[in-house]
């Protein structure tokens, strides 16, 4: 499947969750917690993040935890050396919201507009 194609069907799951992750995003940024907010979308257990919130419906929705850069890199899922490159390509919080997606075929960064 074409990615594009993963982000509108992963942005059409999430739909309903997107303010709410925006909020979170704003309240990380603002708290002076990280510059960086990562959510977490999973559909299997994970401990990372905290967790904003739970699935249903594991088929058509997903778990959401709030995480942070700090945190991949604490936690060795971003390595020290790959901070620079990570940072390079992540793109506004204020326009965008950064996902780590995990599923059955494994993890992926996702960036998808708030609005």
């Amino acid at each position: 499947m074409e990615d594009s194609t993963i982000h509108k069907e992963l942005e059409a799951q999430i739909e309903g969750s997107k303010n709410m992750m925006a909020k979170a995003s704003d309240t990380i940024m603002v708290e002076d917690v990280s510059s960086y907010p990562i959510f977490v979308l999973y559909r299997h257990e994970v401990e990372l993040g905290i967790p904003l919130k739970k699935a249903t419906n594991l088929e058509e929705d997903w778990h959401i935890n709030a995480s942070t850069l700090e945190e991949f890199v604490a936690k060795q899922i971003i390595n020290t050396d790959r901070v620079d490159n990570f940072k390079s390509v992540y793109k506004s919080p204020d326009q965008f919201l950064c996902l780590f997606v995990v599923d059955k075929s494994g993890a992926t960064f996702v960036f998808l507009p708030r609005s």
